[in-house]
């Protein structure tokens, strides 16, 4: 109906010339040699390339340095280096003229090549000769979730987009062609949703090509990954800042169209759990346990056991040595990038299951002798999570350059403190250890190994905690809420409400099933790129995003223990609840609404 009503084409204002130009580089066509656009779409090889060319705009969300800023720009984690644009972004420099990184056209860009795909695929005989048309319509299924996935990333930063249609826009289209009004958001969440239906309609189970599965064929689309993008798409639609959001009353289009939903609807919470519960009821994904029951190397094993069954949707082909290099340490010969905050230290639970403010086992005064490092006794009896993910003064590293494990320190004069380096060492005296691949050796004295691994994007936990979510919210006491939430502590190694040894008390209500939810998602899925969206979508982020804290990474010994403000501050304000679009796109389309606050 929506694109009925606009016949809204193709927004990019990228001429047809310059998409050409992007797919003729990709086939890598000398400049006396390339083929025409109708010649791809009748050999099967170059379609081939062409949709790989689609798939290429995935994007790297482990790459928290240089990609993407959802990490240093949340209340999780500091970064190092004041040149990055996550330090830009924490010190109030964006803006419409300052958008780095700016995704809009990129995206658009991708999701111009995926409607192309779509609409020239069917020409290719050559595929249909030899394969049938079932591997054509896999192809056009494939290229419509990539072209819907790529909505639902320009969605979840910049909120209410322009929906562009099936047709491409002719090089020679007149600028009145491109004067397109966003659809209100719930319009957009409507149409990637029936995208990804159809898409999910089609796609395998597993991914393949010509029927045929192997090695070479993951990271390409399957239903599970339509499921999932639809299950937390459909999550962020039932949250507060899409879901009666009388915050931003004024967000319309020229001629007063609203923009955001300003009464809430409960069914928006059924919704999202019905799409979580989709995706669980495939039956084909579960959580990773490590056959030796170690809790530690279970969760080890998400990330590097390669396209193991909780993994839905991976990137492959990743830059996850660069989060390698970042989060190691100088005595690596890392980076010393990637800082946790102590907020996030903070949220943690202890090894009994209770959240440090309620547990008898947490102390941060003090110290104790563990095998002959002296550890401050916050970061005794924690949970397998944190020693997985957190790399704390005098914890036990191996790898990168160090042949053999030693304790890493963040003291001021310490081989890895802020006296050793002008820029690389932590401003709050941690570092990230989660997915940190330690036979990655590109570094200082390295010698240029990678771990190669995929880099996971959406996996069965966090479909599990949606579910929970969306059903405490829709169907509170729903005996489902406590089954899911316990299947993610199970595996963690941790304490469940009401169920097993040690059993801890059922959250009493609502509220509290809420608070223990976000608590168990905030770890979960910490340094994964969720927390910037999840503290928006919640709209909690003035209250987190204050002023954050790590150790005094400006002392030595004892003095270090000390809870201090970051170096750098973690702006938060009513505008960042959006991306800004930028002052070139606003120019060129004067039906264009910025985003609030901008």
């Amino acid at each position: 109906m929506i694109l009925q009503q606009h016949k809204i084409k193709i927004f990019i204002l990228l001429v047809l010339s310059a998409c050409f130009a992007s797919c003729e580089k990709f086939l890598d066509q000398v400049p006396d040699d390339r083929i025409t656009m109708e010649e791809v779409f009748r050999k099967k090889g170059p379609s081939e390339q062409y949709l790989a060319n689609v798939y290429s705009y995935v994007p790297d969300e482990w790459e928290a340095i240089h990609a993407v800023p959802w990490v240093g720009t949340s209340d999780e984690a500091d970064l190092t280096w004041s040149g990055s644009f996550n330090y830009s972004i924490n010190l109030g420099r964006l803006s419409p003229t300052n958008t780095d990184p700016d995704f809009w056209a990129s995206y658009y860009r991708a999701i111009r090549a995926a409607t192309y795909f779509m609409n020239h695929i069917n020409e290719n005989d050559e595929i249909r000769n030899l394969n049938g048309q079932q591997l054509i319509d896999q192809y056009i299924a494939e290229a419509r979730f990539l072209r819907a996935f790529y909505y639902f990333c320009l969605m979840r930063e910049y909120g209410p987009v322009i929906l562009t249609g099936e047709d491409v826009v002719a090089p020679d289209a007149p600028a009145s062609e491109m004067q397109l009004p966003r659809s209100p958001y719930d319009d957009c969440v409507d149409y990637v949703v029936s995208e990804l239906d159809k898409a999910a309609a089609i796609l395998p189970l597993t991914p393949q090509r010509n029927g045929q599965q192997n090695d070479a064929e993951w990271g390409r689309a399957t239903k599970g990954m339509a499921l999932a993008v639809k299950s937390r798409l459909l999550l962020y639609a039932a949250s507060a800042q899409y879901n009666g959001n009388t915050d931003v009353s004024g967000f319309r289009n020229a001629d007063g169209t609203q923009l955001i939903a300003q009464t809430r609807d409960n069914e928006k919470w059924k919704r999202a759990a019905d799409a979580a519960k989709e995706v669980i009821d495939l039956g084909i994904y579960s959580l990773y346990k490590d056959p030796s029951g170690d809790p530690v190397k279970s969760l080890q094993g998400i990330f590097f056991q390669s396209w193991n069954d909780e993994q839905i949707f991976a990137r492959k082909g990743n830059g996850l040595a660069q989060w390698d290099v970042h989060s190691m340490p100088r005595q690596a010969g890392g980076w010393c990038g990637i800082g946790p905050t102590q907020e996030s230290v903070d949220a943690y639970f202890m090894s009994d299951g209770k959240l440090p403010a309620e547990s008898p086992l947490y102390s941060d005064e003090g110290f104790t002798d563990v095998n002959g490092q002296r550890i401050f006794n916050m970061y005794l009896n924690r949970e397998p999570r944190f020693y997985r993910d957190v790399t704390y003064n005098n914890s036990i590293w191996q790898g990168g350059t160090m042949s053999s494990p030693a304790p890493i320190s963040f003291f001021v004069s310490g081989p890895n403190g802020r006296n050793g380096h002008a820029t690389d060492f932590s401003k709050t005296g941690y570092l990230i250890r989660k997915n940190v691949g330690p036979t990655t050796n590109i570094g200082s004295g390295g010698n240029g190994q990678r771990q190669d691994r995929p880099a996971p994007l959406f996996r069965l936990a966090e479909i599990y905690l949606n579910y929970a979510e969306a059903l405490n919210e829709y169907d509170p006491g729903n005996t489902d809420i406590l089954r899911y939430l316990n299947l993610v502590r199970e595996r963690a190694g941790i304490p469940q409400y009401g169920a097993g040894a040690n059993a801890l008390p059922v959250p009493s209500d609502q509220a509290e099933m809420r608070k223990m939810i976000r608590a168990e998602r905030r770890i979960e899925l910490a340094y994964e790129g969720h927390r910037w969206f999840d503290i928006r979508r919640w709209k909690i982020a003035p209250q987190v995003m204050g002023t954050l804290h790590g150790m005094d990474i400006s002392k030595d010994g004892d003095e270090f223990y000390k809870r201090v403000p970051t170096m750098t501050p973690h702006l938060f304000r009513f505008s960042y609840y959006w991306w800004p679009l930028s002052q070139y796109e606003l120019d060129r389309n004067k039906n264009l609404i910025q985003n609030p606050g901008w």
